[in-house]
């Protein structure tokens, strides 16, 4: 058992707490957090970004996503926590664990409350109000304790936030002044018949005031809250010691005012500090559209930065391919080879997210993260699956490409193939407007269902401009009904995941446009399909014909950005089949 969950159930203990909620999110509800925010991996040992920790009197369990099932199976081993597979038959919410915990639990009559605690700040209003309902329904007496920090009192050496200055983006390459946005903002409020608006996104705020930081890694934002009004617009800045002063500008909004607030996003903390006389419109912010749907600058861009990004993916696999099996590599050394090629393109300054390098079995861990415990040495034999992208001056980058190191099995050749298949159907699929997420889900999985195989992640996310690499509201999954429209960008990354053996995924960014009558995509990455691995029988005569274009594309795109030797390499990978 972890020497942390032994301190935190004696802080507990000593705050009559009978079960403690440890999510993985800051104080906006990110994705990628600071050092600072990282209280779940203190406590569990589990790394991933995505999962949230219960932890009671005997037990205590970790519930994450189908990214992460083999990741954190491996990484809880005699940690003290059990593994919750979320959405899985027969596996219980959070909620619903708790639910049967207060059933089962023996009150003696005239006894405390159970507790609940939780930390406000880093719950939004919405998953608080799921757990402050138990209270409400439950037959027994519960009581919800949401402003305690137990994990900071046993986080011994707790990292600490150096916030940056925000640097403000020229107009140049932003394509929209703040002015303007703050138009387009305003007039959506006015729809709403909103007073004010709360921004607690951080890529919101960011976006809104054209500008950018560095307080989180692999994302260029800056910890701030943002209040406009039809008349002001005021962003409160940790750099700058305005931060907490948004919380007193909160509590000074007139009464009888309407606040324009997502609960989805908004922390409990944020929330509760509004004053119970104001009228809530709990939606999410017209920010997160209109961020969505990038302009003219912002694609002109992006396509810049997806050049410089295939170069260092092209430079990445000529350079794997021809040293394999001479050469000592092993997962953690090619990222770190990938990783340098990237920062040595101008404008890039960070990655987009830690790179992911899984070789053969390691592969079919979605969000793989190598450790010098797990670094796998490569052969010259089977798949490496390489997940990377890059912050860029011109944009956020994203892709992967499954890497074939040597001879594969037909098997493998076979599933590749597949995921191909998948790949391209969403690349080249032409729809209709009103077309949702969820649509496009389903036409692109179609190919490996017929197959009788599937993945256990959505089909693409929404890319940021500059920054987060993970953006709404533009997804494509099975539960999304957002239309698609022209300018949203996206990831288009089918997989197969065969546990124990080996992984697939292929992942391009695309632009969502108007061709002809109708909308489809075309691609911003430049990086060629691995043809060792292709089944050309197993395309049809239009799935060929697209792959053959795009390497065409991709070799008339990078061919005078690399040295003669890569360039000949290039010219044979994206050769027509």
């Amino acid at each position: 058992m972890r020497e942390q969950l032994t301190e935190l159930r004696d802080i507990m203990r000593r705050e009559g707490i009978d079960w403690y909620i440890v999510p993985s999110s800051d104080f906006h509800n990110s994705e990628y957090v600071h050092d600072y925010f990282k209280c779940r991996k203190y406590i569990t040992g589990f790394t991933g970004s995505a999962g949230t920790a219960v932890i009671g009197g005997k037990e205590a369990w970790l519930w994450t996503d189908g990214r992460y099932f083999l990741q954190a199976a491996e990484e809880l081993k005699d940690s003290g926590f059990g593994l919750m597979k979320q959405g899985q038959p027969g596996v219980p919410s959070i909620v619903e664990y708790l639910k049967q915990q207060i059933q089962e639990a023996d009150i003696a009559e005239g006894g405390r409350p159970l507790r609940i605690g939780f930390d406000g700040r880093v719950f939004t209003a919405a998953q608080a109000e799921e757990l402050m309902k138990l209270a409400d329904t439950s037959e027994k007496k519960v009581e919800i304790v949401w402003d305690q920090d137990l994990v900071d009192e046993i986080w011994y050496n707790r990292p600490v936030i150096l916030p940056t200055a925000p640097k403000e983006l020229p107009i140049q390459v932003t394509g929209r002044s703040t002015e303007q946005k703050l138009k387009d903002i305003r007039r959506a409020m006015s729809s709403k018949e909103a007073d004010w608006l709360v921004l607690t996104d951080l890529s919101e705020i960011a976006w809104t005031w054209n500008s950018r930081g560095r307080d989180i890694e692999c994302t260029p934002v800056f910890y701030g809250y943002g209040l406009i009004s039809q008349k002001d617009a005021r962003r409160f800045i940790m750099s700058d010691s305005s931060y907490e002063k948004f919380f007193d500008a909160l509590r000074g909004i007139p009464a009888g005012s309407s606040v324009w607030i997502d609960r989805s996003s908004a922390s409990l903390a944020v929330f509760e500090t509004l004053g119970k006389d104001v009228k809530v419109i709990d939606e999410p912010t017209p920010v997160g559209l209109l961020k969505a749907v990038k302009n003219r600058t912002e694609l002109q861009n992006f396509r810049y930065a997806h050049i410089k990004d295939g170069i260092a993916m092209v430079n990445f696999i000529y350079w794997l391919k021809s040293r394999i099996g001479s050469e000592h590599i092993t997962e953690m050394s090619a990222a770190e080879y990938l990783d340098n090629q990237r920062r040595n393109q101008e404008g890039c300054f960070d990655l987009s997210f830690p790179t992911i390098a899984g070789y053969g079995p390691h592969g079919a861990i979605v969000h793989y993260e190598a450790s010098m415990d797990t670094n796998a040495v490569l052969k010259p034999e089977g798949f490496l699956l390489v997940d990377s992208g890059g912050q860029y001056r011109d944009g956020t980058t994203d892709i992967t490409r499954t890497i074939a190191l040597g001879p594969l099995t037909d098997k493998m050749k076979e599933y590749y193939t597949l995921v191909l298949k998948a790949h391209i159907a969403l690349s080249s699929c032409r729809f209709q407007p009103g077309t949702t997420g969820s649509d496009l889900d389903a036409v692109t999985r179609k190919p490996l269902k017929d197959r009788g195989l599937d993945y256990n992640h959505g089909t693409g996310h929404g890319i940021g401009y500059i920054l987060s690499v993970h953006e709404g509201p533009n997804i494509i999954n099975p539960r999304n009904e957002l239309a698609y429209e022209p300018g949203m960008v996206t990831s288009d990354e089918p997989g197969v995941y065969i546990e124990n053996e080996f992984g697939i995924r292929l992942e391009n960014v695309l632009v969502c446009e108007v061709q002809g009558d109708q909308y489809g995509f075309r691609p911003l990455t430049y990086c060629p399909f691995d043809r060792d691995a292709i089944i050309k029988d197993m395309l049809t005569e239009s799935e060929l014909a697209w792959l053959n274009d795009y390497h065409k594309t991709v070799f008339s795109e990078l061919r005078s950005h690399l040295a003669p030797e890569v360039r000949r390499w290039l010219e044979e990978a994206t050769a027509e089949l």
